[in-house]
């Protein structure tokens, strides 16, 4: 369960998140629907560490984020757009990032990118790959450890329908595995079909 309470963050005398309370819980899709600009991308960053607050707090099954707790135990993200090496082919970027924690082996890899509909050989360099590719390579990263908490801002931007199609199994697969999964959209139909609740996000607050 993530409980995110009475968060605030000011940024340069601006505050880019206002006083947020929210209980995402185990086992289901949430929906973060508003403008962009409207601060659905900062309560994702909120959510897995990347900002700290300046007041207020996150935590996880009861443990505050922050200090040695920086970052939620498994999380998979896919936020705004993902940064690969633009020399190294999608299973080469994949393969570093899986170093990183040790978490996933080469056929965990391998198996995220065949579930997004890449293939795991193909020797194409990042840099020659489409906007639909990088966003299915985005994915895969955000799954292939088989976090306990995904989460996805604008995972259906630059995919054709097919792409559309597979990102929604995913997501659906994961609630059924009873992760938390958090979906940024401003599309309000892709939540209407997906989310089990949608958390309206405006100026900062959440209504």
């Amino acid at each position: 369960m993530i409980e995110i309470t009475n968060f605030t963050k000011i940024i340069r005398g601006a505050a880019v998140l206002k006083n947020i309370n929210l209980t995402l819980e185990s086992g289901k899709i949430y929906g973060l629907w508003g403008k962009n600009g409207s601060g659905k991308t900062m309560l994702m960053r909120a959510i897995c560490g990347l900002i700290l607050p300046t007041e207020g707090y996150v935590s996880i099954d009861g443990e505050r984020l922050g200090g040695k707790n920086s970052f939620p135990k498994s999380v998979g993200a896919l936020i705004e757009n993902p940064a690969f090496l633009d020399s190294k082919t999608g299973l080469e970027n994949l393969l570093l990032l899986a170093e990183i924690k040790g978490e996933a082996t080469k056929d965990d890899v391998v198996k995220a990118l065949e579930k997004v509909g890449l293939e795991p050989h193909d020797r194409r360099k990042y840099r020659k790959y489409s906007l639909g590719m990088k966003q299915r390579l985005g994915i895969a990263a955000a799954i292939m450890e088989d976090p306990e908490i995904l989460l996805l801002d604008e995972p259906f931007n630059a995919l054709d329908p097919s792409g559309a199609e597979m990102a929604a199994e995913i997501i659906k697969e994961f609630k059924e595995k009873g992760a938390t999964v958090v979906i940024a959209c401003h599309d309000r139909e892709e939540l209407d079909n997906l989310a089990d609740e949608i958390v309206r996000v405006e100026g900062g607050e959440v209504r």
